[in-house]
């Protein structure tokens, strides 16, 4: 590695984290000398060079800052360094006709270009257009180019399969027309097997593969001191080993706290440049030698690599929409055996144990999962065991009820009752409120699952805890769910019972007031029913549209026309039939025959099952005239069971039918 004159510069960062290192680097680079040399020298005597290793490992870095740096200029004529994702490119389609991977290959090559400049070319005719370099004695120069991430070339969506294989062909044809072209792929070790039936046509008879390793003890220590050469600071002797071997240091604990530790050969890139790059964030300003007292001070490498596991989460889960708990909770449980030890999972067509493919693709290019293949299908695992314990630390258990509570939202039961186990496996002893919290969540995921039985236990042990915290809305709000669980069992009485109850925890909740109006709807109680929807609107900062509906509903079938319009005209998106049917019914009160009508077809057309629905339409008809009409759906609506007529308005249909058949 070349050597420079010491800056006494605080300022300089000698350390990149997780990015990978630029061309311009080069003087910080330390670590990876041989491998720099090898690879230099192999490819500029080889058709083929293919550059492998696992995800994290420097392959990046270590063509930008260490073998580049190796090349002489007057002695190669050496191509930027490409990749072959169509990215930008596809975005300009289809104004920009042409192979998408092609076209981005010639225009990395030639950055100062317009890509119009390159649209239409193969690659074998770029290169006969670039000018022809010769070395001092004549002789044509070598023509190195390199592509990062290859693995693209070889995997990606099945509808650009052709394009890519039509690419391959072209760089094959290029060997074959221009001698001095030589090669270099650089991919993760997972793709290697892709490149096989590749690698005569594009080596043109003469490759080489080389596998790049994490990083050796020694070289590990270059890499973290070496840097800082160029800055104010250094390494008291034996700081800096003793940073490093806490990153080959490994504690495995298992699910009953059993701790085993484990010392490694090897220190993985990425790591170090995250511990390194945190380390020399955290020291004071002022400070020029890094003791051991330093390290032990201020390098956790735990810590170091559970900020960086939130951080990319966090990244993750912003870019695939999916709540940072639930990547967490499927990396924990799916990731780590009970032994506390890594385990592999193998990736599906669309999911990797239930969680899309694209949230474990974007984590492994992240660094925090990698890949390979076995057997034909692809397997990931944890970056590194020193992960595990990064991974299994847990978020705040409010947080896990926020997302838990999300995930009710959109009716995703599994998930919330997940996430609520989480939030009470994360609490502290004295977080009582979180066990309140996860309980009535739980319930409601059982709820909604059918397990009734295991709902109300939840719902009661709740309104339990919450009592015992005081927390009274908590009381109220689960006794409701119990109350509403009731009501969908058609238990009106015990419903009623639960809900007052309820009510008197919290007499102002609005959601309560809401849930025993509909109860004593049903229980044949209308005008006990207004009392409470009334109180619902007049609390409410937005009326909830069932409060509105329902008081509509009874309005009309009380003759209220023009107070069940107020409601019923305030309600019009996303209505029940039996809210349409009541409109119906309020307009045919109110004279207005024809759009009355309308209204009763289109409930009639969504419903065939409920008692209210034909009641109301039953009344409609009668208004209409329609007597024998009237008395076909009356009849029905009497002997309705889905749902069957509330007390009151089997009374108002009897009497209907009486009437009718007078």
């Amino acid at each position: 590695m070349a050597t420079a004159t010491r800056r006494e510069d605080r300022a300089i960062q000698p350390y990149v984290g997780l990015r990978p290192y630029e061309q311009s680097e080069h003087p910080l680079f330390f670590g990876r000398a041989q491998e720099s040399r090898d690879i230099a020298t192999v490819w500029q005597a080889t058709g083929l060079t293919v550059l492998y290793g696992a995800s994290g490992v420097g392959k990046t870095s270590l063509l930008n800052a260490g073998i580049l740096p190796r090349i002489d200029s007057e002695r190669a004529d050496v191509l930027p360094v490409a990749r072959v994702a169509p990215g930008g490119i596809t975005v300009l389609s289809p104004r920009v006709p042409g192979n998408p991977y092609i076209l981005a290959l010639l225009s990395a090559w030639s950055p100062e270009e317009p890509l119009s400049s390159v649209v239409g070319l193969t690659v074998s005719e770029f290169l006969y257009r670039r000018p022809k370099r010769a070395d001092q004695y004549g002789d044509p120069v070598p023509i190195l180019a390199a592509i990062d991430q290859a693995e693209e070339l070889f995997s990606g969506p099945v509808q650009r399969e052709t394009e890519r294989e039509d690419l391959l062909k072209q760089l094959a044809q290029a060997v074959e027309d221009h001698d001095g072209l030589h090669l270099l792929l650089s991919l993760r070790e997972e793709h290697v097997a892709a490149v096989l039936p590749y690698e005569r046509p594009l080596g043109h008879g003469s490759r080489t593969r080389f596998h790049l390793r994490p990083l050796k003890r020694a070289a590990a220590l270059d890499a973290a001191t070496k840097p800082l050469e160029y800055t104010a600071r250094s390494f008291a002797p034996g700081a800096a080993e003793l940073l490093i071997d806490d990153l080959r240091t490994v504690e495995i604990v298992d699910d009953e706290g059993r701790v085993t530790e484990i010392e490694l050969d090897v220190v993985e890139p990425v790591q170090l440049q995250i511990v390194c790059s945190s380390l020399w964030e955290s020291l004071p300003p002022e400070l020029t030698e890094i003791t051991e007292e330093h390290v032990h001070l201020h390098v956790d490498v735990d810590r170091f690599l559970t900020g960086f596991c939130k951080d990319v989460l966090t990244r993750v889960a912003a870019e695939q929409g999916v709540p940072v708990t639930e990547i967490q909770y499927w990396l924990r449980n799916n990731f780590v055996t009970e032994h506390g030890t890594r385990h592999i999972v193998n990736e599906g067509l669309q999911k990797t144990a239930g969680m899309p493919n694209a949230v474990a693709r974007a984590l492994e290019d992240c660094h925090l999962l990698k890949a390979e293949h076995r057997l034909g299908t692809r397997w990931y695992e944890l970056q590194h065991d020193r992960l595990i314990a990064a991974v299994r630390q847990p978020e705040r258990p409010a947080t896990y009820l926020v997302d838990a509570r999300a995930a009710l939202a959109r009716q995703d039961w599994e998930t919330a009752g997940k996430l609520a186990d989480e939030a009470i496996r994360a609490a502290e002893f004295d977080e009582v409120w979180v066990q309140a919290e996860a309980q009535e969540i739980l319930g409601k995921a059982a709820a909604a699952r059918g397990e009734i039985v295991t709902a109300r236990h939840l719902f009661r042990k709740a309104a339990e805890t919450f009592s015992m915290l005081q927390q009274f809305d908590g009381v109220a709000r689960a006794l409701t769910a119990d109350g509403l669980l009731w009501l969908a069992q058609r238990d009106y009485a015990m419903a009623v019972e639960v809900l007052k109850s309820a009510l008197s925890w919290a007499p102002n909740d609005p959601p309560t007031q809401l849930a025993l109006g509909q109860a004593l709807w049903r229980l044949g109680q209308p005008r006990a029913a207004l009392t409470f929807l009334n109180g619902t609107l007049a609390l409410a900062d937005r009326p909830p549209a069932e409060a509105l509906a329902l008081r509509g509903e009874i309005h009309a079938d009380m003759d209220m026309a023009s107070e069940a319009l107020r409601d019923l005209n305030r309600v019009r998106e996303n209505q029940e039939p039996g809210t349409v049917a009541a409109r119906a019914l309020a307009l045919a009160l109110a004279g207005r025959f024809d759009a009355a009508e309308q209204e009763m077809l289109d409930a009639l057309a969504a419903e065939s099952g409920s008692g209210p629905v034909m009641l109301r339409a039953a009344r409609v008809n009668a208004l209409l005239g329609r007597e024998a009409k009237a008395a076909e759906l009356v009849s029905r609506a009497l002997g309705a069971l889905d749902p069957a007529l509330p007390p009151h308005l089997r009374k108002q249909g009897e009497e209907l039918a009486r009437r009718l058949s007078a």
